[in-house]
């Protein structure tokens, strides 16, 4: 078992994607985010958590979906716990009023974020996207996220994802998986 040793965010940008360390930088509770250095063969959820015995409801991803309404694109983050999964059909095609939404190509979702794959993070996505927060994140009392990169993770409150630019909480937007 992999144990993690947390430090400061705030004074580890190299764990972090450039505009994820930036981002960090401009959160009122910035002094409560913490950057972990990880194997990158382990970024993705399942790895790290069978590597470090980290609880799945202690996780959280973030996903990137984009729909069309009158040939407009609609792009936005999704983050739910690692032991959820999205309703992209219904909650979140109906908040985002598009017809139909997928997740976004996993090229497409790199080179637009900035970030890279397996390490994608709702802090320091282009403004312009919103973040779509299940309520259940709120409920832990903290959650590990990527960093922008695979080398690394971060992990804050819960409840301050509430708090993060851009975000919309909604209730029920992701169902617990079955195990």
């Amino acid at each position: 078992m992999t144990s993690l040793v947390w430090k400061p965010a705030t004074a580890h940008p190299e764990l972090m994607a450039p505009s994820t360390a930036a981002a960090v930088e401009g959160l009122s509770f910035a002094d409560e985010v913490e950057a972990v250095a990880i194997d990158p063969a382990i970024s993705d959820t399942a790895a790290l958590v069978a590597a470090t015995g980290l609880d799945p409801a202690d996780s959280a991803n973030c996903v990137i979906v984009a729909g069309k309404r009158d040939g407009v694109e609609r792009v936005a983050a999704l983050l739910v716990l690692a032991n959820t999964r999205a309703d992209i059909n219904n909650v979140v095609r109906r908040h985002l009023d598009v017809r139909k939404i997928s997740f976004m190509a996993m090229d497409d979702a790199v080179s637009r974020s900035g970030m890279e794959y397996g390490g994608i993070t709702p802090i320091g996505l282009p403004q312009e996207w919103p973040v779509l927060v299940d309520a259940a994140v709120l409920q832990r009392s903290s959650i590990v996220i990527g960093s922008g990169i695979r080398a690394g993770k971060l992990r804050l409150p819960g409840a301050r994802a509430a708090e993060l630019p851009n975000v919309t909480v909604i209730d029920s937007m992701a169902r617990i998986v079955d195990a």
